[in-house]
């Protein structure tokens, strides 16, 4: 089996998981799993595949270990990253928002890549589910800022002022 092949292969069976009624989530989570049962024992891409089914089809609760057992596995790179991010965001919604805001802060030192906005809005909203709200705001701002066509030093500045001590 190819890595390319399989990766497309699963890339193809997300691009369908609209085309699934919420009734027949099961269907798609078996596409996955047909997906992960040909993966070598132990690879770390099974068990990340299948919890991004569970949390999709609103099984946050389904889909924290399976996070938990793809990262243990050894779990990097983009795919890690992914798999930080939505285990955080997973972990909030079953109401374990500080786990979620643990395992992503050192995310905001982490190399740069595409996934740094949606690092720093679902850290935001793990600090909004802990009443830390201007923490947040700060965050999202901070990532917004950089996408505007005109304002970026002001909201960038904005941001910061949320969160330094006033004088």
């Amino acid at each position: 089996m190819s890595t390319q092949d399989w990766d497309e292969r699963v890339a193809a069976a997300w691009a369908t998981f609209d085309d699934y009624a919420e009734e027949d989530a099961a269907d798609f989570r078996a596409v996955i799993d047909a997906l992960v049962a040909e993966l070598p024992d132990g690879s770390p891409l099974g068990p990340f595949e299948q919890a991004c089914a569970w949390d999709s089809t609103g099984h946050s609760d389904r889909a924290v270990p399976l996070y938990r057992e793809a990262l243990a596995r050894g779990l990097d790179g983009y795919r890690g990253r992914r798999a930080k991010i939505q285990l955080a965001s997973s972990l909030r919604n079953i109401g374990q928002a500080e786990e979620g805001v643990k395992l992503l802060t050192p995310e905001l030192d982490a190399p740069s890549d595409e996934l740094d906005d949606a690092v720093r809005g679902c850290l935001a909203l793990c600090l909004s589910s802990l009443g830390r709200d201007r923490e947040g705001l700060s965050l999202v701002l901070g990532a917004l800022a950089p996408h505007l066509p005109r304002y970026q030093r002001s909201m960038a500045n904005y941001a910061r002022l949320l969160v330094e001590p006033g004088d």
